[in-house]
Parts: structure tokens; C-alpha cells; sequence
């Protein structure tokens, strides 16, 4: 398991639809498998898995981003899992690493562009 999280401020729709669209552009294995959203007191939530296949590893890895917002407040995390070939401990959590640097690598964009 890989994990990041993240405090920023920014417009909710507007990151959750970078991300999204970051992430499927991201890999030609990339997929998005499910989701859920939900509002309610001025709160909004959206959670999201992905997978991709790893061609290091030889397997499949998911991420489950989740996304809080409160007006222009933001919290985002973002955690994968899978990767490994071992029975009993991870030996190879490489494809988990990349896949979510992928994810980082969109928020962190994200959050320097609103700080300009």
C-alpha cells in the first residue's frame, strides 16, 4: 500500500474532473472501475477507484481517491493497493508507487496552480 494525502484549497468539480481525466490519461490500462457521491450540509464527498495493469510487477493495482470539500476547502487521499506477488508480505509494491505518483503528480499541479 501506497498512500498521500493532501490539504488544499480550489473548486471541488474542478479537481475531481482533473484527476479523473489525469488518471485514465495516464496509462493505456487505466480504468475507472467505480465510484460514489454524496452532498449534504454544505459537504461533498467523491470517492473513486481506479486500476491499471503493472507491467513490472504483471499484475493488476488499484487507487482509491477520496475527495472532501467545504466551499473552498479541499482534503484529498489517495491509496493503492495490490502490485504484489508474494503469498505471505509485499516484495514488489513498485506498481503501486507509480500508479499513485501519477495521482500526485496531478494534484500537486493542481495545487501550485492555485497558489500562483
Amino acid at each position: 500500500m501506497a498512500k498521500y494525502e493532501c490539504r488544499l484549497q480550489g473548486d471541488f468539480k474542478e479537481l475531481l474532473g482533473r484527476v479523473d481525466h489525469g488518471i485514465q490519461k495516464g496509462s493505456i490500462s487505466a480504468s475507472l472501475e467505480g465510484g460514489s457521491d454524496y452532498s449534504g450540509n454544505g459537504i461533498r464527498c467523491a470517492v473513486r477507484v481506479y486500476e491499471r495493469y503493472s507491467w513490472f510487477g504483471g499484475n493488476r493495482v488499484s487507487m482509491n481517491v477520496t475527495l472532501i470539500g467545504k466551499d473552498d476547502e479541499l482534503f484529498i487521499s489517495v491509496i493503492t493497493s495490490g502490485g504484489s506477488q508474494a503469498v505471505f508480505f509485499k516484495i514488489n509494491t513498485f506498481g503501486e508507487e507509480r500508479f499513485l505518483q501519477c495521482a500526485v503528480d496531478i494534484i500537486e499541479s493542481y495545487h501550485m496552480s492555485k497558489r500562483s
